[in-house]
């Protein structure tokens, strides 16, 4: 996630990042420019005084409004997967440290060298398991718990299982108390609860059809955009209709690349820098 200063409009008009559009879709903008403007060579050459080219103008006004539309509610649609997803992260984070500071109080420091990595293991995994696979180099595992998860398939439910059946064992040795026990419990479930929130999102893109559609049309629109405008702007039809397709699918990238919001993409949610906060707040607790 690029971290930024939203009042700098000098920077930010000037500036160039990886998620710049114009540099994604370089390649696309220079073949529909060179398609339009045959379109606009033809119109020009070909169909000189039709009139029916002088009426277009008001009808892609009406289809341009559409498409704004349909792109608009893509665009929220995408913006609330990745809001979502950085509300579950935060309650992560709050979760982690309140199961943290409980058991840290509840129990003693040798119990304490197992949550204070168990814990950090838990959402380290599942932030990979929310790319494509958990990193085992970033958790903190003794070789029975390593060789333990290397026959698990859901890495952090695994993790969960594991902290599960301590807390457990504290409750049948009667260091926790069945009322911890249920607070303890509850703290648990919402880590997978968020997890699970995180997985829908991850795994329920927006439906193909819906997508494609969107695609087809704005390329409809702006390869026929030079029919409306010739007549006016003559040549200069294709570099307008090049500049709305720029914007158009500007958008579109855009809302393709938050919609999953737990990649490495620079408009991605800082995953990683949660997970060292999170690892630094639980060991803060457990030092305490």
């Amino acid at each position: 996630m690029i971290n930024y200063n939203p009042k700098s409009w000098i920077q930010m008009i000037f500036a160039f990042q990886k998620s710049d559009t114009l540099r994604i879709l370089w390649k696309e903008i220079t073949y529909i420019g060179i398609f339009t403007l045959l379109i606009s060579y033809i119109t020009v050459h070909y169909f000189p005084n039709a009139i029916i080219l002088e009426k277009l103008i008001s009808v892609y006004s009406l289809i341009g409004f559409v498409i704004s539309m349909l792109l608009i509610f893509r665009t929220n649609t995408a913006y609330e997967r990745w809001w979502e997803g950085r509300k579950k992260w935060g309650e992560l984070v709050n979760d982690t440290r309140n199961l943290a500071s409980k058991i840290s109080a509840l129990t003693n420091k040798e119990e304490h060298l197992f949550f204070q990595r168990m814990i950090p293991n838990f959402v380290f995994a599942s932030k990979e398991h929310l790319r494509k696979g958990v990193k085992f180099k970033e958790l903190e595992l003794d070789d029975s718990e390593y060789k333990y998860l290397l026959t698990k398939n859901h890495i952090p439910l695994a993790i969960s299982q594991l902290i599960y059946e301590r807390i457990i064992q504290l409750k049948n040795k009667e260091f926790i108390s069945d009322i911890d026990f249920q607070i303890i419990d509850k703290n648990l479930n919402k880590l997978m609860d968020s997890l699970g929130a995180c997985e829908r999102i991850k795994k329920t893109p927006i439906p193909f059809s819906y997508s494609l559609f969107i695609k087809k049309f704005i390329f409809i629109y702006v390869t026929t955009l030079p029919l409306a405008f010739v007549s006016i702007f003559g040549y200069f039809s294709s570099f307008i209709a090049t500049f709305i397709f720029y914007v158009l699918v500007s958008i579109e990238v855009l809302a393709e690349e938050i919609e999953d919001p737990f990649g490495k993409d620079d408009n991605d949610l800082p995953t990683d820098q949660l997970c060292e906060t999170i690892k630094f707040n639980v060991l803060e607790t457990f030092k305490a």
